[in-house]
């Protein structure tokens, strides 16, 4: 993963022939999505904890053939992808955590688009490595990107996906800024996917069905994945994680990822600090920072 944000700069008013779109439908005539991943700018944050959610983000503009830098524009850099008749923004924050409400307030003004159709995809260290979990409001549970984003909007009422980054063994800023042991990163690309498939869920389904699907997903440890001096199984093989269509191969056959298919399972920058300390107890998150 790059160090800075890495979509491609839009340029005049090309047809996007690989179905990406470069400017906002007009007319009304689409449904247009946004969604904030958190995280960090600087080379010192790649590939960190705490910005698992600029993570998520490359992994749908990759799916959607986008690649490089994207616009840079009011404390954001932004692309808009058009990917399996889905419409979405992918924003980055170009502040720092603590001011990631400045970069969304900013956005919201410029996209026009209302909460109900806002996601932000954060990490969360009160959730285990590798679990996802959806809510439509809430607090922000400790979560300084969150608490901005609640303080500039004066609101809790839009989405998050919390991606879990494991509970820290030592303490919690060094956590959030240290990079994965070398057994989660055997992991990470399965749960950058599952992640993906997630945000795609939202767009299509809404939260409470994409929770009612990703919720309950649990990263598995891949079953021939050797961590020291090996190079873990690519994608489509055995133990590794899915390739282009989506499966995954074990030792006891294949599956694809859960939501990937897209057949409905539920029913219903500017100057600042990468951390900012501990923040205050929430009900979706305990004490973080």
């Amino acid at each position: 993963m790059s160090p800075e944000p890495r979509w491609t700069r839009s340029r005049g008013r090309s047809p996007c022939p690989d179905g990406v779109s470069g400017s906002r439908p007009r007319g009304g005539t689409r449904n247009v999505k946004l969604v904030v991943g958190l995280g960090n700018p600087g080379s010192q944050y790649a590939e960190t904890r705490h910005n698992i959610g600029w993570m998520v983000l490359d992994r749908l503009a990759d799916r959607a053939g986008r690649s490089g830098r994207g616009r840079q524009r009011d404390a954001s850099e932004s692309v808009q992808i058009r990917y399996k008749g889905l419409d979405l923004v992918l924003a980055k924050p170009l502040t720092f955590m603590n001011d990631s409400g400045v970069a969304v307030r900013k956005l919201l003004a410029r996209e026009r688009v209302p909460l109900a159709d806002v996601l932000v995809v954060a990490d969360d260290f009160a959730l285990p490595f590798g679990k996802l979990r959806f809510r439509e409001a809430g607090s922000h549970g400790g979560h300084n990107g969150l608490r901005s984003i609640i303080e500039e909007l004066e609101s809790e009422k839009f989405s998050r996906l919390r991606v879990g980054i494991g509970e820290p063994g030592r303490g919690a800023i060094d956590h959030v800024l240290s990079r994965f042991a070398a057994d989660e990163r055997t992991r990470l690309p399965i749960l950058l996917d599952a992640a993906a498939d997630a945000v795609e869920a939202w767009a299509r389904d809404g939260t409470s069905k994409a929770a009612n699907r990703f919720n309950p997903f649990e990263l598995q440890a891949p079953a021939s994945a050797v961590v020291d001096g090996v190079d873990a199984p690519g994608p489509g093989e055995v133990g590794g994680p899915a390739d282009a269509t989506g499966v995954r191969r074990t030792k006891t056959g294949w599956r694809r990822i859960l939501g990937g298919d897209p057949v409905d399972h539920g029913e219903g920058g500017t100057g600042g600090d990468a951390t900012g300390g501990r923040g205050g107890g929430g009900r979706d998150g305990g004490g973080r920072r």
